[in-house]
């Protein structure tokens, strides 16, 4: 996926912005590598999820491992807390992410197969206040980036105590229509049932609205988390639904599942989706340790901003630039805007010995904000005309105080 220098600016404001956000809520940045052992997403994703059947890309090295490039973060995560014994840290651990992740899937709006995510976990607390704090924070980056129209809906999918019996009812009630599903449903029918629920056929979804709800099969302690989460969200003020098709696409979810869904920017709608998989982290072969967390695609939540008529700022130009005319100008103006450089100002100057007329027109393209003609007279004055090219504007100044003038407006 190519991202353009014309829309960078769209990606540092969006990521800027997430990293500050999750940084009011406590969180540290964590970072890992782009493909990990093949095992590890077949053990944390979940071998009967399409992730791993159908989209992962997955490569033999030299000495014969299987490698996958990392279809999602969560797992990863996990991998390296394990690996580096952060397990035994204080509690809780909160971290966040900005990776790119790869899927082989069809292209479309919202959905490429080399895609960018913005990511959180907690590790360490199984209370719904985790849940609440995590939505919080998802619901707090929405409103940042000046998303509207969006919605919060929540779901418990139960926990290895309840959701046997869920998943017996799941297939008795499909088992009845098997003939009517499409070719993958029935595949999933003994292996995942939940996943049933997830099928975007239209055949297969109507058959799903009339299926049993995960919510009217929890186990007490399920239920009593999920009551505690909407008095939480409640308390904050963020309105959601109750939504109990939501059973997410990984096998490692418990309990708490959500999504973000956005208006206006097609099919695929979801802009946030996450939950809590307090299985995780001993399934990869560390201790109990209960777990939470969610992620956001970039190219989505880029469409968000769109549909709501966010302003997305754009790249900015050079605060100076500079004009020479002959060689010994060149080599002032290069002179000069190293220094300029060297002090945190943004400077240009001609580098491909282009007209005097050609240089102007290229300082206006590149939007920078002021420019500078110099030649001969001007270096033996010491003294040149300096442009505001947002009002034409021309100012005499000495060249040995150019660096306070332009810092007198930046600050």
């Amino acid at each position: 996926m190519d991202i353009l220098p014309e829309d960078v600016a769209t990606w540092h404001y969006i990521e800027n912005t997430a990293r500050r956000v999750a940084k009011t809520f406590g969180f540290n940045e964590i970072r890992f590598p782009t493909f990990e052992s093949t095992e590890l997403f077949q053990r944390g994703v979940g071998g009967t999820t399409d992730v791993v059947q159908k989209e992962m890309y997955t490569f033999t090295d030299r000495e014969n491992r299987s490698f996958t490039l990392r279809p999602e973060g969560t797992a990863c995560v996990v991998r390296s807390l394990i690996e580096n014994g952060k397990c035994s840290d204080t509690m809780p651990i909160k971290l966040y992410y900005l990776i790119n992740c790869f899927r082989y899937e069809k292209p479309q709006a919202g959905r490429s197969r080399e895609f960018f995510q913005f990511g959180t976990e907690v590790f360490g607390s199984a209370s719904p206040l985790t849940d609440a704090t995590l939505i919080s924070l998802g619901h707090t980056l929405l409103s940042e980036l000046g998303i509207k129209n969006t919605s919060l809906h929540i779901n418990s999918i139960g926990c290895p105590s309840c959701r046997p019996a869920y998943r017996d009812a799941l297939k008795h009630y499909f088992a009845d229509r098997k003939d009517e599903l499409c070719e993958t449903c029935k595949s999933r029918l003994d292996t995942n049932p939940l996943r049933i629920l997830d099928c975007k056929s239209p055949i297969c979804s109507g058959i799903a609205k009339g299926a049993p709800k995960t919510v009217e099969h929890l186990c007490p302690d399920c239920q009593n988390h999920f009551d505690a989460l909407k008095r939480y969200l409640d308390a904050e003020g963020i309105p959601y639904t109750v939504n109990p098709s939501i059973v997410r696409g990984l096998d490692y979810y418990t309990r708490t599942v959500f999504e973000f869904i956005a208006d206006g920017i097609g099919a695929q709608s979801t802009v946030c989706g996450g939950g809590r998989y307090d299985g995780l982290v001993s399934e990869l072969g560390g201790p109990k340790l209960p777990a939470c967390g969610f992620a956001m695609g970039i190219t989505r939540l880029i469409l968000a901003m769109e549909a709501s008529g966010v302003v997305i700022p754009k790249n900015e130009g050079p605060l100076l630039y500079i004009a020479p005319l002959g060689d010994a100008a060149r080599a002032k103006a290069l002179s000069i805007v190293t220094s300029l450089r060297k002090k945190g100002i943004a400077a240009e100057c001609d580098i491909v010995e282009r007209s005097l007329k050609a240089q102007m027109k290229y300082a206006d393209k590149i939007s920078a904000k002021f420019t500078l003609m110099l030649g001969d007279n001007e270096i033996e004055r010491g003294m040149a005309n300096i442009k505001n090219m947002a009002d034409s504007s021309q100012t005499e100044i000495a060249l040995d105080a150019l660096d306070e003038y332009l810092a007198d407006y930046i600050g």
